[in-house]
């Protein structure tokens, strides 16, 4: 049963965060380079939304190398909540829940990938760097 918890946090974290890849890839960054922008922080740290959002979720669709994609998910998100919510993290959103908590569900759940591993059901098995 552990496996299939597993499975399902990766299917989970991952098809869900692709959506927000596959928007950026049709639409384009523009309003991630301008939060960017807009926090301090320099331009071209907004193309990494494609490796966080794009590369990283298929990753661990695949069940490979899912504690690096994990990883990545995770500090996508760091970088995305003080962008996007520049007020703070306990503010609260119209519907009387925190403004930033997809972010964090995404932040929680790569940790959480990174720290379990992919589990024995995957598509691609993995050999060498951070072996599962």
């Amino acid at each position: 049963m552990e496996n299939l918890g597993k499975l399902i946090l990766r299917l989970s974290v991952g098809g869900l965060m692709l959506f927000h890849g596959v928007q950026k890839l049709l639409d384009g960054i523009g309003g991630v380079k301008f939060l960017i922008v807009k926090t301090g922080l320099p331009e071209m740290l907004s193309y990494g939304v494609y490796l966080g959002e794009l590369i990283a979720p298929l990753l661990l669709l695949l069940g490979t190398y899912t504690r690096v994609s994990g990883l990545i998910i995770a500090l996508t998100m760091l970088v995305s909540i003080p962008a996007a919510y520049p007020d703070g993290i306990f503010h609260l959103n119209e519907y009387g829940g925190l403004a930033i908590e997809l972010n964090a569900m995404y932040l929680f759940g790569g940790l959480a990938v990174m720290f379990l591993g992919s589990g024995k059901y995957k598509l691609i098995k993995q050999n060498g760097f951070w072996k599962e």
